[in-house]
C-alpha cells in the first residue's frame, strides 16, 4: 500500500474489494469541527487502524461508516452485499439481572438469523474466540478479557465481511492484549474479512495491523506502523514510542492464558525470566 500523508484526495487503499469507502467526510456542530475531510477505504483481508487521542473523532467516524449518524459533508459508499461485525467499545449490564453467556448471545443470534441466512452458531463462536467453557458463566462474573472475547464472538454470528472493533482491548492487560491482536488477526486471515479497529496507542497494534490512521479531526498521517510511529504528525500527538514499537514485533515461544498467566507445555520455556510483558 502506497505510504503517504493526509495531504492526498484519494481514499486510502489501493485493494479493489472495497467494503466500505469514505470520500472527503466532515462533520461540523456549530461552529465546531468534528471531522474534516477524512478518505478512507476499508477492504477485504486488509485490518486498518484508526489511533488518536481522545476526542479526536474516531468513535464519531466508526458511527457515520457505520451509517449510524450522518456527515455534514462528503459520501459514504459501502457494498451492498457487505455484513458487518460490530464489536462496541463498552458493555453496559444491570448486575442485578441474571443473564448467561450463552443467553446473551442468543438474544443476538435470534434477531439475526430472522433477517439473514449468514450466521453461525453460539458455540462455534465461542470456540473460536477462545471461551466456549464460558457459555454458562454469568456475564457479570467475567474478567475484562473474557468479556471482549464474548463481544468478539457476538460480532462474529454474522460471519461478517468485515469486523468493526471499537477499542478492543479496553479493560484487558497486557499479555492479555496480545493475545486478542493475535485472534484478530487470526480472524482476518480465515474469514479474508476486512478489519476496522479504533485503538489509542500505536504500540498495541503495531504487530496486528496492516495500515494506521493517525485522526485528531483530521487525517495526519498514514501508513504502515512503522512509518507513522516517525511521522512528525504522530510525534507531535504521541512523543516518541520506538523503544515501545521495538517490544511489540518479538515472537513469544509461549503461551498465556486469558488471565495473562504463562501456560506450560511440551514446547514452553520453564524459565520466563526474560520474557518482559510489564514493559510492553
Amino acid at each position: 500500500m502506497k505510504k503517504e500523508t493526509s495531504t492526498s484526495k484519494q481514499p486510502l487503499s489501493s485493494n479493489s474489494q472495497a467494503l466500505i469507502t469514505a470520500d472527503n467526510i466532515s462533520l461540523i456542530h456549530g461552529d465546531k469541527v468534528l471531522l474534516q475531510d477524512i478518505n478512507i477505504t476499508i477492504s477485504a483481508g486488509e485490518i486498518v487502524t484508526l489511533i488518536g487521542p481522545n476526542g479526536a473523532g474516531k468513535t464519531t467516524l466508526l458511527n457515520i461508516l457505520l451509517g449510524l449518524s450522518s456527515p455534514t459533508a462528503g459520501t459514504i459508499k459501502r457494498n451492498k452485499d457487505c455484513r458487518i461485525g460490530y464489536m462496541p467499545q463498552r458493555l453496559q449490564l444491570n448486575p442485578q439481572l441474571p443473564l448467561t453467556v450463552d443467553r446473551f448471545l442468543s438474544l443476538v443470534n435470534s434477531t439475526l438469523s430472522s433477517v439473514q441466512s449468514s450466521t453461525i452458531s453460539i458455540d462455534k463462536a465461542l470456540t473460536r474466540t477462545g471461551v466456549n467453557h464460558l457459555q454458562k458463566t454469568d456475564m457479570n462474573n467475567l474478567s475484562g478479557g473474557e468479556i471482549q472475547r464474548v463481544l468478539l464472538a457476538r460480532a462474529l454470528l454474522r460471519q461478517p465481511q468485515l469486523l468493526v472493533l471499537d477499542e478492543p482491548v479496553q479493560g484487558v492487560d497486557i499479555n492479555g492484549q496480545n493475545q486478542l491482536y493475535q485472534l484478530i488477526s487470526d480472524i482476518r486471515d480465515e474469514l479474508n474479512c476486512g478489519v476496522l479497529m479504533v485503538s489509542h496507542d500505536l504500540h498495541l497494534v503495531m504487530a496486528a495491523t496492516d495500515h494506521v490512521i493517525c485522526l485528531n479531526q483530521h487525517i495526519c498521517c498514514h501508513g504502515h506502523p512503522e512509518s507513522v510511529s516517525s511521522h512528525p504528525a504522530y510525534l507531535e500527538l504521541f512523543g516518541d514510542t520506538s523503544s515501545n514499537l521495538a517490544t511489540y514485533t518479538h515472537h513469544h515461544d509461549h503461551k498465556h492464558d486469558l488471565h495473562g498467566k504463562v501456560v506450560k507445555g511440551k514446547d514452553t520455556h520453564q524459565n520466563h525470566s526474560q520474557c518482559s510483558h510489564g514493559d510492553h
